[in-house]
């Protein structure tokens, strides 16, 4: 009886010992706290097609085109985000008052740009994706049947803040082209 009582408030103990480590990660509102998500240099092409499926997904979903990476709307997204780090603000214009359509054409982006989207946020590309679906206007950018390019990059910050650009555009039919007026660019 007595190694009975042994092993059951060792066990206990050792299960309020689980317990309480994981406490630290609880919020006093019961749910976990959140956690920095860090990007390391090699997981660039990961989360870019891993973005690319999920918009691929949600696009067939709503019975449109499929769209493709582009790796010149990448590049334009990838200064967009960093210039919003500089300026610590999300809007759509660059420091230099470059609208998506400019940062497009600076990259020889010949299609045409039908908006971009952007955050500022510490959370992944998914979560960031499903914000933008719950917005019609965000969610309108990632619908749009007339794309068929997008450029997906961000820029992270050393304490974790993520400063997210999806750049959405037509096919490129290499002739630089004017594009909606930047009242249509959807933030």
């Amino acid at each position: 009886m007595n190694r009975r009582s042994f092993i059951v408030s060792l066990l206990a103990g050792s299960t309020l010992a689980a317990c309480t480590s994981t406490a630290g990660r609880i919020g006093p509102n019961g749910l976990p706290l959140p956690q920095v998500y860090q990007i390391e240099d090699g997981d660039t092409a990961d989360i870019q097609f891993r973005m690319l499926d999920s918009i691929n997904a949600l696009r067939q979903a709503a019975g449109v085109p499929a769209v493709e990476l582009d790796a010149r709307l990448n590049a334009a997204a990838a200064t967009h985000s960093r210039d919003m780090s500089a300026q610590n603000r999300p809007w759509l214009f660059g420091s230099d008052g470059s609208s998506p359509l400019d940062r497009a054409r600076r990259v020889g982006f010949g299609g045409r740009v039908l908006g971009e989207n952007i955050s500022e946020s510490y959370e992944t590309e998914l979560e960031t994706l499903a914000a933008w679906m719950n917005q019609s206007d965000t969610r309108a950018v990632i619908l749009d049947p007339n794309a068929r390019r997008i450029g997906f990059s961000w820029f992270q910050e050393e304490a974790g803040k993520l400063w997210w650009t999806l750049t959405v555009g037509t096919a490129d039919t290499g002739a630089l082209r004017p594009a909606l007026a930047p009242s249509v660019f959807q933030g």
